[in-house]
């Protein structure tokens, strides 16, 4: 079409046409006469629009998702580091059941007991406090630990504590060479002495170079004046060997302990003794010893065999 004065006039008059149908449309609403002219319109053009909706919308989302991604990538990046930190803070599921173990251990120990304790973490080991066997917990006098108070775990005992600070504590481990305890045999109710060798046994002395002693036998601590440093009743360990008396007015015999003094994680200080001696109710149940299985015998006893024919 050219450009004349007759062309623009009708591009006006059509304009103007189209905003008037417009007008009436909108003032029309659902009763529009122009209704069935806009679903026929709906109807031949629709389906060209759903053709290019589908055509266009994987690449619009393509795009979005181009665009999104550095986004998304940083929320990732940002989940993941904090779910490392988490992880590190609480350590691995292998050593969280450890630890819940242990701790449901020593609840049960110090519950036999009736021993009133504060739970307590080891933080630190070793020759920085000055002793050959100690360790360092985070529980001190503000947490109510004081000087000479019984150290155990669900094992049974772990040491004693030797300085106080106000938030941690030393504790002198059993196996300590200027460790002793006195202790008491189950059963038998021999009384001896406990000291340290600086491995995983203790050296015992009985008072009564007679005792009858032999390998496998339980002894717990006896106990101290007042409670301090030692409450009564707590496993000390197992023998293991057990010297000839020779006629001698001691006995002596090696003492594997309970406690595993390298594995040391989560223990418990006694800041309330018990109100009676639990004597040997700690110690845990020795295993059953299996039954002889009965045994039948049965004889077979030969038939005669028959006479020969004549």
């Amino acid at each position: 079409m050219r450009d004349t004065r007759e062309s623009r006039l009708l591009l006006v008059l059509l304009v103007a046409i189209a905003f008037a149908l417009i007008t009436v449309d909108i003032r029309g609403g659902e009763r529009s006469p122009l209704a069935p002219a806009r679903q026929a319109a709906a109807a031949a053009f629709g389906p060209v629009e759903s053709g290019i909706a589908t055509v266009v919308d994987p690449v619009g989302n393509a795009v979005g998702a181009v665009r999104d991604s550095g986004e998304r990538h940083t929320r990732i990046s940002a989940l993941e580091r904090e779910n490392a930190a988490l992880k590190a803070k609480l350590g691995s599921s292998d050593r969280n059941r450890n630890r819940a173990a242990e701790l449901d251990a020593m609840l049960k120990t110090a519950g036999t007991g009736q021993y009133g304790i504060k739970g307590a973490q080891v933080i630190a080991i070793g020759a920085a406090q000055g002793f050959s066997w100690t360790v360092t917990i985070d529980a001190g006098s503000q947490d109510g630990i004081a000087r000479d108070m019984t150290v155990l775990n669900g094992d049974g005992l772990v040491g004693r504590v030797t300085t106080v600070g106000r938030s941690t504590a030393t504790v002198l481990l059993a196996n300590d060479p200027d460790f002793t305890v006195g202790t008491r045999m189950e059963k038998t109710n021999e009384i001896g002495f406990a000291t340290g060798q600086g491995g995983d046994s203790l050296r015992v002395q009985l008072l009564n170079g007679k005792a009858e002693v032999k390998k496998g036998d339980r002894l717990v601590t006896f106990g101290s004046s007042a409670d301090k440093p030692f409450v009564p009743g707590v496993p000390v360990g197992r023998a293991v060997k057990v010297d000839p008396s020779n006629g001698d007015l001691t006995r002596s015999l090696q003492v594997r302990p309970f406690v595993g003094f390298s594995q040391l994680d989560i223990v418990g200080v006694v800041v309330q003794p018990p109100r009676e001696d639990p004597r040997d109710t700690v110690l845990p149940q020795k295993p059953a010893k299996p039954k002889p299985t009965p045994t039948v015998t049965v004889t077979a006893t030969p038939t005669a065999s028959a006479s020969p024919r004549s």
